[in-house]
């Protein structure tokens, strides 16, 4: 039993890692990625109708990639950065470009969402696109944006589990290693029951701030 808790609670520390920088990786590469969507977009305060396409194609091509085909085509990528393609913190790489795109899309919608009418009032009074952006855009979109990174975050727990068939290390690895391989049943259940409580605290906490976020404008 105490061989369990221990397995168990490396698994799960692997997982929360893993989760937690490629979901910060992922905003840093996706926010701004969906900003520019938005901005350029024929709607957006700076129209650029070929630049948006192109970005848009980009981001719906990452997008399509099923997560264990983008993890095997992002092997040699990983191993040139890391040094190696195998184990919790070379995860984190294809993980996060995994999310980026998602994320982009998210924030683009969000910010899709934010009546016209307010960046009218901004521009009349002589805001830049700059100021637009950080202090009317952003803002009036962030309750939608951290409900759909909530999603995200959700999805990079199933995709780190997904991980574990390529040696990634986490929840995932050990249900597959010990919980399938070694015919260990109470291993596998320990790993989804851990697992099914993540994803709920993950929603539970992103459900509570986006509710706090609307409560606040």
């Amino acid at each position: 039993m105490d061989q369990i808790l221990e397995l168990v609670g490396t698994s799960t520390l692997e997982t929360l890692l893993m989760v937690f920088f490629s979901t910060v990786f992922a905003i840093l590469i996706g926010f701004p990625l969906g900003v520019l969507l938005n901005v350029t977009n024929k709607y957006g305060i700076t129209p650029k109708a070929g630049f948006n396409l192109v970005l848009s194609r980009i981001i719906d091509v990452l997008r399509s990639f099923p997560f264990v085909i983008l993890m095997i085509v992002l092997l040699p990528l990983t191993r040139l950065i890391l040094g190696t393609a195998i184990g919790t913190t070379a995860t984190i790489i294809p993980l996060s470009i995994a999310a980026a795109p998602f994320v982009a899309r998210i924030t683009e919608t969000a910010l899709n969402e934010v009546d016209p009418g307010v960046v009218q009032a901004a521009r009349a009074m002589g805001s830049t696109n700059w100021q637009i952006i950080y202090k009317v855009l952003v803002p009036e979109a962030m309750p939608s944006v951290v409900s759909g990174i909530t999603l995200t975050v959700i999805n990079l727990v199933s995709y780190s589990a997904m991980a574990g068939t390529l040696g990634g290390g986490g929840l995932g690895d050990l249900a597959i290693r010990y919980g399938y391989q070694r015919f260990r049943t109470d291993v596998m259940i320990a790993s989804v029951v851990v697992i099914i409580v993540m994803v709920a605290v993950i929603q539970f906490v992103g459900t509570r701030l986006t509710n706090y976020m609307l409560a606040k404008r």
